[in-house]
């Protein structure tokens, strides 16, 4: 995943830099707001992550140049503050960003996490599921499901459905599935 940092600040540039590159990230970089909006285009990055105050063009005259631009209008953004007032998280939600970072708040590798959880957001996984495992025939049971868990539609063999509810605790909400005519638990 490619990921735009834009910020002023070198020393900051290079910590999540280096933090994004060791968590997978194919990084570019850009000084500030005006330098940003051209990556921005020239790159089509992920996900951008940019600061507020910076010279030429701040991170909320970068966003709305962004959403101008219909190359640039649907990259999701992640906003870094290192003053944290309510004032500009909510200036930063109404120019529609995906989140808001207070720089001392929020450890480097958490706003990695973060980032990670807007595209596992809504993200579904299938995966077969054993029916004759640890308590597959007590949850067969419990649910008024025949124990080998097939479909009451077309007899096909449920699956299941798992999205990530919080990425940082790792919890889902889960479902059984029928892969073949669309059925699902309520």
């Amino acid at each position: 995943m490619k990921i735009l940092i834009v910020d002023d600040d070198e020393m900051t540039r290079s910590m999540y830099t280096e933090v994004f590159n060791e968590a997978g990230f194919n990084v570019v970089e850009a000084k500030d707001g005006v330098e940003g909006l051209d990556t921005a285009t020239k790159e089509i990055p992920d996900v951008i992550f940019t600061g507020i105050i910076m010279p030429r063009m701040d991170g909320f005259s970068l966003m709305e140049a962004l959403k101008k631009n219909v190359a640039t209008a649907n990259i999701p953004v992640v906003m870094s503050s290192h003053m944290g007032r309510e004032e500009d998280r909510q200036k930063a939600e109404k120019l529609g960003v995906k989140d808001f970072v207070v720089r001392d708040m929020t450890p480097p590798v958490k706003v990695v996490d973060r980032i990670n959880s807007i595209f596992l957001k809504g993200v579904e996984y299938k995966v077969e599921f054993n029916s004759n495992a640890l308590d597959a025939q007590k949850l067969a049971r419990d649910l008024s499901f025949n124990s080998n868990f097939q479909c009451p539609e077309c007899d096909e063999k449920l699956v299941l459905s798992l999205r990530i509810k919080n990425v940082e605790k790792l919890t889902f909400e889960a479902q059984f599935v029928c892969p073949d005519c669309g059925w699902k638990t309520k």
